[in-house]
């Protein structure tokens, strides 16, 4: 069988003249620093500091094609300090990439693609959108684990068509975020070896000198998490940091950190070293200077031809993806199988037979009617999903037992002391890489690499824990929305109904909250088939996130009229001639989770007094909002006064015209859930006083001094 070199072996050849290293980077620092004083906005110190470093990387060792920015085999490269974007928009504008010299003067202006922060989907050649400090390097970890678990997955002796490396720089500031100890810490223990990160270690931040507040001994920081360390080193020698770069690929068991000392602002006479080149413009006169302090004599945005010859990376860029095709039009021939669907996979394309089991599973969750939790619920349905889509990477942030995101197709995730991907024995002669990480507990770095994992393509992920500790997350579940990225939050133990841990760990504020985020689909089922609706609509979401809240206690099934409309965020669960009353609804309760078995049982006390009422379920607030104004009339018709139940705070409740909320609007109590649910006003008679009060008639019986409507 025809083999093929090792990527080693694809490496751009040196360059014909490396005397033209200081002014390749010179060519950087001028575009930083003209482009952030025409916007008069932006960081041109860090782009300066780091120009040499893009040099010793981006002209000697990245492997990547300007002519095709998605081709699957190139490197990743992150710049996780993301104010400096300018160092990304000169490399990818120097290299080929489709980003004239016009975007680099319409830096940080609307509609360009040279905004404040690099954004993925807006500027081609940006693998990730960063600026909140320390998920770059977070998603790198992602981005290397994705190409790790992919290259063990399909690569076969003799075809290897997973193999490319992750890059990343970051700075001081990445360290101070807490989330880049979870994921430097989690890249060791998963060894990481393809992840090569650069540290821009110029010590200075916004406030000044970093030494009064930032005396970490970094690099025993690295070693203490499992990597490789190289230097310090002067990272404006770009030889230096090419042969740094070079050392840390022969590495096959660990991440490799280079420390390379820099200098902000480089070139700069009255600004270098100080925090004035961090964050605002150099000024004109002192632009003058540097242009004479560098040696630099062109025109603002003005590149020396020779300058963009020795930075023009089409060619290479063209013959890395051309022998990475033959490589693959031979493992095709090979490999049928496995190279259609590593092509699918990496298309993000969900299997041909998706929608059947879909269909299946969601009756086949009606038919049994189970009273389970709807976490367990969520289990179930996993199980069909993750035997049909391989793609699926699950995991939790030590949560596994009580998130229940494991299932028979998802062993854990392990690694033997060489680095290799452990498999797993499945089905006799079949063993499998793991696909359910123990993410320890890490919730911010789990969401974070998991919105990496996401960018790399190849997997569907999705991680486990409390709904109350997505607040640790709340910022990676953000990026994940704002880069539209298909990535799915397991959060149980969602409400009071958890009982006894108390108010600590009693979400009552999150449901809203995350329901605020843009482009954030939530949902709260409340039985077997809204789970698995749920799951089958997240999964089918290319362009956004999910987040699932799921309960802790058992829930009863609710019977259902149709399955068809579950899928549209709320649908119209019980008539009033479901429960003997041939009259049309004069009022509609409408509930979420496991409030709804209390609207049912609260329409059942009403239609003892011969009230009419409809019960309308709305899992997912966000995906009924996104309905036509038909569909919505004719789930919530006018007229007629609407009350909502949610164990949960009120406000987002009163936009559907709701004439009272039951809900909780303080902290919740430490207590067995039953008593918590007598406590704070969650019984059927207490919503059904609720209606009563709406629609201007008696209680039921006196008000107690629990009850909690609004």
């Amino acid at each position: 069988m025809l083999g093929f070199p090792d990527s080693s072996n694809l490496n751009p050849p040196p360059m014909a003249n490396t005397q033209q290293s200081p002014q390749m980077a010179n060519a950087i620092r001028a575009l930083a620093m003209d482009a952030v004083q025409q916007a008069n906005s932006g960081h041109p110190g860090a782009p300066m500091g780091m120009a040499d470093m893009a040099v010793g990387l981006w002209a000697r060792h990245l492997k990547h094609n300007p002519a095709n920015p998605q081709w699957f085999d190139r490197d990743r490269f992150v710049l996780s300090n993301g104010h400096g974007s300018m160092l990304l928009y000169a490399l990818l504008h120097l290299t080929g990439y489709d980003l004239p010299i016009g975007e680099l003067k319409n830096f940080r202006q609307l509609h360009s693609k040279t905004a404040g922060h690099p954004e993925v989907g807006v500027t081609p050649g940006v693998e990730t959108t960063t600026g909140p400090l320390g998920q770059g390097i977070t998603n790198a970890v992602g981005f290397a684990l994705a190409e790790k678990l992919l290259a063990s997955e399909f690569n076969r002796e003799g075809h290897t068509v997973v193999d490319h490396h992750t890059y990343a720089f970051f700075g001081d500031g990445c360290l101070m975020e807490g989330i880049s100890q979870e994921a430097i810490s989690l890249a060791g223990a998963w060894k990481l070896n393809k992840l090569i990160a650069l540290y821009d270690d110029n010590g200075i931040s916004i406030d000044g000198q970093v030494a009064p507040w930032f005396a970490d001994n970094t690099p025993l920081r690295f070693v203490a998490s499992g990597w490789n360390v190289i230097g310090p080193i002067d990272g404006h020698d770009a030889d230096k940091v090419d042969a740094a770069i070079e050392e840390a690929k022969k590495q096959t068991e660990r991440p490799t950190v280079i420390v390379c000392k820099t200098h902000i602002g480089k070139g700069s006479p009255n600004r270098a070293n100080t925090a004035k080149a961090h964050g605002e413009p150099l000024g004109a006169e002192e632009i003058t200077l540097t242009r004479e302090a560098l040696g630099w004599s062109s025109e603002p945005f003005v590149i020396p031809e020779d300058v963009y010859a020795d930075w023009d990376a089409k060619a290479n860029g063209q013959a890395f993806e051309s022998v990475w095709n033959e490589r693959f039009a031979a493992y095709s021939q090979a490999y049928p199988e496995l190279a259609a669907e590593l092509t699918r996979r990496m298309e993000g394309n969900l299997p041909a037979n998706f929608a059947q089991v879909a269909v299946d599973t969601v009756i086949a969750a009606h038919t049994k009617g189970e009273t389970v939790a709807s976490r367990k619920a969520s289990q179930l349905a996993l199980e069909a999903f993750t035997a049909a889509l391989p793609e699926m990477l699950g995991g939790s942030a030590d949560l596994t037992g009580s998130n229940l995101t494991n299932t028979k197709s998802t062993p854990n995730l392990r690694f033997d002391m060489q680095g290799n991907v452990v498999k797993t024995e499945v089905a006799e002669g079949q063993k499998i890489g793991g696909r359910h990480i123990n993410y320890g507990v890490r919730e911010f770095g789990m969401a974070a690499i998991m919105n990496g994992i996401a960018l790399h393509g190849g997997f569907i992920p999705y991680g486990g824990t409390f709904l109350t500790f997505s607040d640790y997350s709340r910022n990676a579940i953000r990026m994940a929305a704002l880069m539209k990225q298909r990535v799915i939050h397991v959060f149980t133990h969602d409400s009071i109904g958890l009982g006894e841990d108390g108010p600590t760990h009693q979400s009552i504020e999150h449901a809203a909250s995350l329901r605020l985020i843009p482009n954030l689909d939530v949902w709260r089922p409340g039985d077997t088939a809204e789970t698995t609706v749920a799951w089958s609509v997240a999964l089918s979401n290319r362009d956004k996130p999910t987040a699932l809240l799921l309960s802790r206690q058992n829930l009863p099934y609710a019977p259902k009229r149709d399955l068809g409309d579950i899928s549209r965020g709320a649908y119209v669960l019980s008539e009033p001639a479901d429960v003997g009353i041939k009259k049309k609804a004069v009022a509609v309760i409408i509930a979420t989770g496991s409030e709804v078995q209390l609207a049912l049982k609260a329409q059942r006390l009403l239609a003892d007094k011969k009230i009419a009422v409809r019960v309308v379920s709305m899992p997912s607030t966000t995906t009924f909002d996104r309905e036509d104004a038909k569909y919505k009339s004719s789930v919530l018709p006018a007229g007629i006064p609407r009350i909502a139940v949610e164990m949960g705070v009120t406000d987002g409740w009163w936009k559907y015209g709701c004439a009272a909320v039951v809900g909780i609007d303080t902290y919740g109590e430490s207590a067995p859930a039953p008593v918590l649910f007598k406590h704070f006003g969650f019984t059927e008679e207490n919503v059904a006083d609720a209606v009563l009060v709406a629609m201007g008639a008696a209680r039921l019986k006196p008000a107690k001094k629990a009850a909690k409507a609004h």
